[in-house]
């Protein structure tokens, strides 16, 4: 009787010794090797003649997805099972497509494992049924545009502004390998495979970056009468934690606000020609720019937007020229407190 090649991949010795001794007990296969981390994955491919992997892609070294389709494309006729702990669909779903066989999850039978080899190796497809309500409602798109983490927003934001891991770790404060890990949850997250990937992601769906006002207010303690209605705001401002501060102002009065940021006239042109805003708030110095210009683009686009600009430096003739390019008002950012933020969304909503 022809035996079937196997590759048994998991980081986890106790795990491999369970799966390994299942397997023996099936006289149709041939454990040829067992490895525990990703390069150890592609150089038993390399060196064996393998008709089956087994494999957690879960392992060091081991980007699931675009390793996927590596292994895949260069030997097509290999099958996988993936044995997994992780039963998120869009994760699931993004493997499937990638080209794996089948999809086992770790907490079903020994004996479920048994068939699901068996049915890979017969050329059909397995997917442990605790996965299929969910892979079912992922075809039918009852997954909506994925709700990110205020720090995926963030991240998906230094990636859109072109930087690499090291210059998101210095940004941030966190290790290389925190980000590397952050990374791998959002592109699972986006159901993407690459941070060029996620960054078009973004840009098609712009909407994604929004901060809802509940989030934005969740720091504060010091609860405002709430405005109710849902409204979009955008924040345009070269300095990170102003615009934080305006988007915990503004969740305040507005939870049910979605709040948008930009530090540049690019990225708030960007989010204008995809979201009609109620109201954008718009410092007049954007680095090497300015907002007077970035309110004249805003209005070519959408000529009704209510655009007020704000200032550290008040100036007479900025206020003048602000004016004449479309603004509804010119604050000193000193000026701009709750109180008076609070009339300016009233302004909108009335």
């Amino acid at each position: 009787m022809n035996q079937a090649r196997l590759l048994l991949a998991d980081d986890h010795a106790i795990v491999r010794a369970g799966i390994r001794k299942t397997l023996e007990e099936m006289p149709e296969l041939l454990l040829v090797d067992e490895v525990g981390n990703g390069p150890d994955v592609f150089i038993s491919l390399e060196k064996n003649d393998i008709d089956c992997l087994l494999i957690d892609v879960s392992m060091p070294n081991f980007d699931p997805i675009a390793a996927m389709q590596i292994i895949k494309e260069k030997y097509p006729t290999l099958k996988v099972l993936v044995v997994s702990a992780h039963d998120d669909d869009v994760y699931v779903q993004g493997l499937l497509s990638a080209g794996v066989n089948g999809y086992h999850m770790k907490d079903q039978p020994l004996n479920d494992l048994k068939l699901a080899v068996q049915r890979i190796l017969e050329g059909e497809r397995w997917i442990s049924s605790s996965l299929i309500d969910k892979l079912i409602d992922h075809a039918q798109g009852k997954s909506a545009t994925p709700t990110l983490t205020n720090r995926q927003r963030m991240l998906l934001s230094l990636l859109q502004q072109g930087m690499d891991n090291q210059t998101i770790a210095q940004e941030t404060g966190l290790s290389v390998k925190t980000i590397e890990n952050h990374l791998t949850r959002l592109y699972r997250q986006l159901n993407v495979q690459s941070r060029l990937e996620a960054v078009n992601f973004s840009m098609r769906n712009p909407q994604i970056l929004g901060t809802p006002g509940q989030e934005a207010a969740q720091t504060e303690t010091k609860r405002e009468p709430e405005i109710t209605s849902g409204i979009n705001i955008l924040v345009v401002d070269d300095n990170s934690r102003y615009r934080k501060q305006l988007q915990r102002m503004i969740g305040r009065l507005v939870p049910r606000a979605t709040i948008y940021e930009a530090k540049d006239i690019k990225g708030a042109v960007h989010l204008v020609e995809r979201i009609d805003f109620h109201l954008s708030l718009i410092d007049v110095v954007l680095g090497d720019v300015d907002g007077i210009t970035c309110t004249r683009r805003i209005k070519a686009i959408r000529p009704n937007s209510r655009i007020v600009l704000i200032s550290a430096y008040p100036d007479r003739e900025f206020h003048k020229q602000g004016l004449q390019a479309g603004a509804v008002a010119f604050l000193d950012k000193k000026d701009l407190d709750l109180s008076t933020l609070r009339q300016l969304i009233a302004d909108v909503v009335t």
